[in-house]
């Protein structure tokens, strides 16, 4: 069991921009010279692998009703019904044209829509789609079908067509139940309004439901935001995932609209975490890494017991071994040894699947050291350990020699105690186990070659 070992002073020692690794080459690595065609290589050879992967299908839908001044999510504010209409067309054309060159007997084991807002579809809207998907794909009877949701607007009929149409899982986000709060990120949404939402999820059957928090917004401290940590414990969510505002106006504009001397000082935020953690924890949620939480008997605190849990562009997830497919403008598609990220604006999305193109705007080709990185990578953010003579089994290498410059640049977080090296093995202390993103970050090539430019939130 996780103990909880928050060391501020260490945390602090730490914090600096860092990927996330929901990725690895992380997306600004991808480039323009990654092509629709090389994507469709790709997806013609996993077609032919002697045992072909599953497949896991993404959704983007972008649109939302109203600005959220902390989103960092590529969405459109719309009410245009006929824009959203169109939109779905073309959904439903990529479909479609993927299908023309997809084995689409593999089944779907994991299916999710993100946004955006995906119920700010209408509830005719939703079911029109979920069927459309349903008869295109081979839906596996036990798949993962989960949607973001926004308690704003939402009647209980979306719900209903949610789950006619297969969805099992909701997530919603909460951020902060505090009205001041809610009030300087334009996101007002009572307590009783997420509490009646919840309700209705349960009452129709869905198995889980994951409720987001997010710290470092404006007027937040650490006794106002426990109080939300606590409401929502008493809410009992099957999972929580608890984020990290990142303050990023040079990339997303809106942020602009709030104000820097509003936000809770570095110090606050830190206080923040280590009380939420200690919170959670000891309302009996299991620490799944990052930012995740999950109740004891939920598939991903098994999946962490069990080593199975991976990582994609979700976050943690318990769906290792598919090959995932993004539909809609700037999805991300991870198959085989490709990553290829969808065009950014609808009307070239649109202009592209009229040609029947795959519309594809840039991606990558991962070598062999961005396999083997990558899973290093992973494993170390899902398992919190790395066995050397697993990797020099699989990938024929000598871990040490390989991976020399790493294990050296790690011995000053041994010594920090995040975590001990034997010559067969790595784990990570609970104290790591905090700052885990930079563990992995010793890990990664490109930093290591100085070719990173990218610029990330912060660790911590």
């Amino acid at each position: 069991m996780f103990e909880i070992d928050f060391d501020i002073e260490l945390i602090k020692k730490y914090d600096q921009p860092g990927p996330r690794y929901t990725s690895y080459p992380t997306a600004p690595h991808f480039h323009e010279g990654f092509t629709a065609d090389n994507y469709l290589d790709e997806i013609v050879r996993t077609n032919t692998e002697a045992v072909k992967p599953p497949l896991s299908l993404y959704f983007h839908l972008p649109f939302c009703d109203t600005l959220c001044y902390f989103c960092g999510c590529n969405m459109i504010i719309t009410r245009n019904r006929d824009r959203i209409k169109e939109y779905i067309k073309y959904v439903k054309n990529e479909i479609d044209l993927l299908r023309t060159f997809l084995d689409v007997d593999r089944p779907v084991t994991q299916l999710h829509w993100g946004g955006g807002t995906p119920t700010h579809l209408d509830p005719d809207e939703i079911y029109d789609l979920v069927s459309y998907i349903n008869k295109s794909f081979k839906i596996d009877p036990s798949v993962e079908a989960g949607c973001e949701i926004d308690p704003r607007g939402l009647t209980k009929e979306h719900l209903e067509a949610l789950r006619s149409g297969g969805f099992n899982r909701i997530s919603m986000g909460v951020q902060d139940i505090n009205p001041t709060v809610q009030k300087a990120v334009n996101r007002i949404q009572p307590e009783e309004m997420t509490r009646q939402v919840v309700q209705w999820v349960r009452e129709l059957g869905f198995t889980s439901i994951n409720l987001d928090l997010m710290y470092g917004l404006p007027f937040q401290t650490k006794e106002e935001f426990i109080k939300t940590v606590k409401t929502t414990v008493d809410i009992s969510p099957d999972r929580l995932a608890v984020f990290n505002y990142a303050h990023v106006p040079w990339m997303k504009k809106h942020m602009g609209l709030i104000k820097p001397e509003d936000l809770p000082k570095p110090e606050e935020k830190l206080h923040i975490l280590g009380a939420t953690i200690e919170e959670l924890v000891g309302a009996g949620y299991v620490f799944i890494g990052m930012d995740h939480f999950a109740k004891p008997d939920d598939e991903m605190a098994i999946a962490l017991r069990d080593k199975k849990l991976y990582r994609n562009f979700q976050g943690y997830s318990t769906n290792a071994g598919a090959d995932l497919y993004g539909m809609g403008i700037t999805s991300i598609s991870q198959i085989g040894r490709v990553y290829a990220q969808n065009l950014k604006k609808e009307k070239e999305y649109f202009d592209s699947l009229n040609d029947e193109k795959l519309p594809v705007n840039k991606g990558i080709y991962l070598t062999d050291d961005d396999l083997l990185r990558r899973d290093v990578i992973t494993r170390v953010m899902c398992d919190f350990e790395l066995d050397f003579k697993a990797f020099e089994t699989q990938y024929k290498i000598n871990f040490n020699d390989y991976f020399a410059y790493s294990l050296n640049n790690l011995k000053v977080m041994e010594a920090d105690g995040l975590l001990k090296i034997t010559p067969d093995k790595l784990e990570v202390s609970n104290k790591g186990r905090l700052l885990i993103r930079n563990i992995a970050m010793r890990f990664d090539g490109f930093i290591e070659r100085k070719e990173d430019q990218g610029r990330y939130s912060r660790t911590v």
